[in-house]
């Protein structure tokens, strides 16, 4: 991801879809722990803590500390109502590209099948 987190409009697409799914699953399930976090999105639990402390300072998610049935210190993560903002913005913005990706593919496909029945394989 590089340096600090800069505008949205002028992230990196993949700085932004690691935004996406951060937040999916962070509104999914607010009470997930970092290390848990780093798992099921498969990045490394410095690049979540990273993520998390930049989503918190630009006031799109907040933390909430809590005991859990362990006694333990424990955490929620929550989207803030400019976070559920963002992460409708961020949605259509990754959707935007999938579907640039898809339709991409597709002509990439339709050209193999051209190419393919050219050469009669």
């Amino acid at each position: 991801m590089g340096a600090k987190w800069q505008h949205k409009a002028t992230m990196p697409t993949s700085s932004e879809e690691t935004t996406y799914r951060l937040m999916k699953v962070i509104e999914a399930n607010p009470e997930i722990s970092q290390r848990e976090l780093a798992r099921e999105m498969g990045i490394s639990l410095g690049k979540v803590n990273y993520c998390l402390k930049g989503l918190m300072e630009k006031g799109l998610v907040k933390v909430n500390n809590f005991r859990n049935s362990d006694n333990k210190l424990a955490y929620a993560y929550l989207l803030t109502p400019e976070g559920l903002r963002e992460k409708a913005a961020v949605t259509a913005r990754y959707l935007g590209r999938r579907m640039q990706e898809y339709e991409r593919i597709k002509r990439e496909i339709r050209q193999l099948k051209a190419e393919l029945k050219r050469q009669k394989v």
